[in-house]
């Protein structure tokens, strides 16, 4: 028996019948007998993993992505999942283009939920991307609080010139933020793979929770489809809040 693999496991089903609460370092280490250096090394690993995610020093740990992808039986954020789907649904079928809920988790933008188009060209999705390669990473890093976006920065640095042109200096990035925030959506367009995005926030009694996002290859995106698209994004992003307020 291989004991930091059994202390692993205790870790992850006390965190389970938490029932969507988090447990704190020392509660974990408490309740489950263990030195705090060891449960914090575990929990490290669960964390990189995707098991465990860290929602705050004061508030600690709960399951993460990869603990329901295991079993593929409860959604992942299944509140946001369940007033989201319907809408999205809709957008989808209003615009013939693919759309993504995207939340940020373990300094990743993680999709939530994604509906596809029936288009024969499609952007492939992934479950989770760099931050700074997505609009609806940038918008979520937008409304990160300044010492949430300086620890974000000190662990994954500044986007690259190509993944993101004009925010490659400090000055530049929280430039590109604040616009962000002050406009509600972000643009991109990503000319090495000819594929634009538009991301707009949801909010959550006016806290933002996620990032809905539409993108399609840049030949599709015409003036008057860009036009379209940001109207039906920010609708269907204000339908989504409402049910959640």
């Amino acid at each position: 028996m291989v004991q930091v693999i059994v202390r692993g496991f205790d870790i992850l089903e006390l965190i389970a019948r938490q029932e969507g609460q988090a447990a704190t370092l020392t509660e974990i280490s408490e309740r489950l007998a263990l030195n705090q250096s060891t449960s914090a090394n575990i929990i490290k690993t669960l964390v990189f993993k995707g098991y465990l995610e860290h929602i705050g020093t004061k508030k600690g740990y709960r399951l993460g992505p990869a603990a329901f992808k295991l079993t593929n039986e409860v959604p992942y954020g299944q509140d946001l999942v369940r007033a989201s789907q319907a809408i999205m649904e809709a957008l989808t079928a209003r615009l013939r283009e693919s759309c993504v809920l995207g939340v940020l988790r373990n300094n990743k933008r993680y999709t939530l939920l994604a509906v596809n188009s029936e288009q024969d060209v499609q952007v492939q999705i992934h479950s989770e991307r760099n931050v700074y390669d997505t609009a609806s990473g940038r918008l979520l890093l937008a409304y990160l609080s300044p010492n949430e976006l300086r620890k974000f920065i000190d662990q994954n640095g500044l986007p690259s010139e190509i993944m993101w042109p004009d925010a490659v200096k400090a000055e530049l990035l929280i430039k590109q933020l604040d616009s962000i925030r002050r406009e509600e959506i972000v643009f991109t367009n990503h000319k090495d793979r000819h594929v634009k995005g538009f991301a707009v926030p949801v909010f959550a009694k006016r806290t933002v929770v996620a990032g809905l996002s539409v993108f399609l290859p840049e030949y599709r995106c015409t003036s008057g489809k860009q036009a379209e698209i940001i109207t039906a994004l920010r609708e269907a992003a204000n339908q989504i809040s409402v049910r959640l307020t």
